[in-house]
């Protein structure tokens, strides 16, 4: 069985930045792609970013591109965010996930990533 607990978050002015950061436990973690979602008040579940599983291999979504770094460290089994430059429209519990293949082809949607996290809150104000 494998667990997922973020951390990270908090309440942030626009501009600013957080590193949210993603603790695994159990038996895998580095034969795993990871990912980043986010849902927003009376909002779907929305991909953010995610890593293969050596870490070689990184993609975005549009929205935060240039401003998130997605990044793992598969000998103390985390997975990391950084968000830099954050904007109110970040604001969102934000979750990790794994996935149950390496790579990170074809659509990056919540139905094919699981275990969760239990998710971190991310506020960023005006």
């Amino acid at each position: 069985q494998v667990q997922l607990v973020e951390s990270g978050g908090g309440l942030v002015q626009a501009g600013g930045s957080l590193r949210l950061s993603c603790a695994a436990s159990g038996f895998t973690f580095s034969s795993n792609a990871l990912g980043w979602f986010r849902q927003a008040p009376g909002k779907e579940r929305a991909f953010v970013a995610a890593i293969n599983l050596s870490g070689s291999i990184t993609t975005y979504s549009d929205s935060v591109a240039g401003r998130f770094t997605i990044s793992r460290d598969n000998a103390k089994k985390m997975g990391y965010l950084q968000m830099n430059s954050l904007k109110p429209d970040d604001t969102a519990v934000y979750y990790c996930a794994l996935r149950s293949e390496g790579h990170i082809n074809g659509d990056l949607v919540p139905a094919v990533f699981g275990p969760w996290g239990q998710g971190t809150q991310v506020t960023v104000s005006q």
